[in-house]
């Protein structure tokens, strides 16, 4: 699966998996589900796309409780997926910024017209 063929919020997904993965390799599939708030399933199908996709390594390590438990590694080329998809998620949310400062720009002007032609009921209107 490419990076194409995800969508925006599987791509968001892959971020925090990535970036979770890189703080702490060791963690479980069930507790990156629950420390990102994704569905077990999504999780493990996200991390299986990861896998073939070469960007994370597993291999399996035995926990002090004695079970077999699995470490997921970033790969090189992980680490620049993870850069790349951060550097593209920045991208849009700068992008979205700018557009809904423009619009708060545009719903604040709509409130001052309005609250003045509230005080000056005699007044048209003034963008006239």
């Amino acid at each position: 699966m490419s990076a194409t063929e995800l969508s925006q919020r599987d791509n968001e997904d892959v971020l925090k998996i990535l970036k979770a993965i890189k703080d702490d390799p060791a963690l479980t599939q069930r507790e990156l589900s629950s420390r990102l708030g994704m569905s077990l399933g999504k999780v493990n199908y996200l991390i299986k796309s990861l896998i073939q996709r070469g960007l994370v390594k597993v291999d399996n390590f035995k926990s002090s409780s004695n079970k077999i438990s699995y470490l997921y590694m970033l790969t090189p080329s992980g680490i620049e997926e993870k850069a790349r998809t951060t550097f593209f998620f920045l991208k849009r949310k700068l992008e979205e910024y700018e557009r809904l400062e423009m619009e708060i720009g545009e719903l604040r002007q709509e409130v001052s017209i309005i609250e003045i032609q509230k005080e000056n009921p005699e007044s048209k209107d003034i963008r006239q």
